[in-house]
């Protein structure tokens, strides 16, 4: 997995970004990949290896692993980690595609020809819709994610010890699973990052929702000052032209 690359992806739009948003990203990159990649894809480097179980019937420490473990926390983790960073992707090509049409808007009316978007850099129109459904599939995806997990591995918890009856199993055996504590603080701590990357997700939203609301409150009475008519609600003085652009 190409993690620079994915990193340099989204950086791309991080003039595009609020404070939630690049503070996400550092969690993303320094406390979800970094762990993931350095610690992590260790502690489980050896959990079928020596996933031990009291028989010698061939056959059943393999289906008792598959029974406990039907799909490797690294594996689903990495999954996860990409699709998450995936919806960023349509930022990232609506922005292509603002930059591609203001590149031939200005081949065809020349280098001085006014912008076709006001506020370069600048979150507007369907760019804001694009950015705004980002967040809202990412906290999507990491919320799925959880419901997996805690549907495979019940409350995320790592049990020393697991009873396992599965054909070829002769009888009900105990199997022994390698690392438990070290696992299950692994597993806490990639559920406890995902859970603040989906409040800052929705924070977010919220936030950008609630910016939205405002603006189109503060254009709303400045027509209605234009046209001679008093305001229908209050709005305070330093809410400035800048603002609504931003």
């Amino acid at each position: 997995m190409n993690w620079l690359y994915l990193q340099g992806l989204l950086s791309g739009v991080n003039k595009y970004s609020t404070a939630l948003s690049r503070i996400w990203l550092t969690v993303v990159f320094i406390f979800r990949v970094l762990v993931y990649v350095v610690a992590a894809k260790d502690v489980w480097g050896d959990e079928k290896k020596n996933f031990v179980c009291n028989t010698r019937q061939p056959g059943c420490p393999n289906v008792c692993y598959d029974e406990f473990f039907p799909v490797s926390h690294v594996r689903l983790w990495a999954l996860q980690l990409i699709l998450v960073t995936c919806p960023s992707l349509l930022v990232v090509m609506h922005v292509a595609y603002r930059e591609e049409r203001e590149r031939h808007h200005r081949l065809k009316h020349g280098p001085n020809a006014p912008s076709l978007y006001d506020n370069a850099g600048k979150k507007r129109g369907g760019l804001w819709w694009t950015y705004l459904l980002s967040l809202i599939f990412k906290a999507i995806i990491d919320t799925s994610f959880l419901y997996i997990f805690h549907s495979l591995y019940k409350n995320f918890d790592m049990p020393r010890m697991v009873a396992c009856s599965v054909n070829p199993c002769p009888h009900t055996v105990n199997c022994f699973i390698s690392r438990p504590t070290e696992k299950k603080i692994f597993t806490y701590f990639m559920v406890g990052t995902a859970v603040i990357c989906i409040l800052l997700n929705l924070c977010e939203v919220f936030y950008l929702v609630v910016k939205r609301c405002k603006e189109n409150l503060y254009i709303r009475c400045r027509k209605r000052r234009s046209q001679g008519e008093p305001p229908d609600i209050y709005l305070p003085n330093d809410l400035s032209q800048e603002d609504i652009h931003q």
